[in-house]
């Protein structure tokens, strides 16, 4: 497969109406509980960016863009000090951009970046019914562990539906790479 080019930078207030929309898009949201997009505003859009930039470096978010379909996801990372520097990831991508390889690079980059400032592993918890998720971060090197306590209280929303928490080791990482 030829790859195609891709561009990732930190999302700036100019991005926020290309993030709105993924957000709010039923497709994209659907295994993170909202089937219907999140229903945000570009009010809190404003908000949540000013939360990142002032958390910056421990929090970074990035936008993706693909030279065939322009806007297509975001990434982010969000680096724990109270709990061993452990940091969550995301990626999000619209289904323009799925099955391109777009994915496994953005996510590879963010989590370069969540190492390069400070995290000791990071950490992903897909929908168990979400596979291709499931299948990229165990290409990536991911390792599914039981949840910490500490995380099951915050990201189990729906008790019928636990899901798959994976991590990442900093060292594995970079002696993959």
């Amino acid at each position: 497969m030829e790859s195609i080019a891709i561009t990732i930078s930190e999302t700036g207030e100019s991005d926020l109406e290309n993030v709105l929309a993924l957000w709010n898009d039923g497709d994209v949201m659907k295994y993170v509980g909202f089937p219907n997009g999140v229903g945000e505003t570009m009010e809190g859009m404003l908000r949540w960016l000013s939360w990142i930039e002032k958390n910056k470096p421990r929090i970074r978010h990035y936008c993706v863009y693909a030279e065939d379909t322009g806007f297509c996801g975001e990434t982010f990372y969000k680096i724990d000090p109270d709990h061993d520097y452990i940091a969550a990831l995301d990626i999000k991508l619209f289904s323009t951009a799925r099955g391109k390889s777009i994915a496994s690079r953005a996510l590879s980059y963010t989590i370069t970046k969540a190492f390069d400032n400070g995290a000791k592993k990071v950490w992903v918890d897909p929908n168990p019914a979400n596979s291709k998720a499931l299948a990229l971060y165990e290409r990536l090197g991911f390792i599914t562990k039981d949840m910490p306590d500490y995380l099951r209280e915050t990201e189990i929303i729906d008790v019928d539906l636990v899901p798959v928490y994976m991590e990442l080791d900093k060292e594995y990482w970079y002696t993959r790479q």
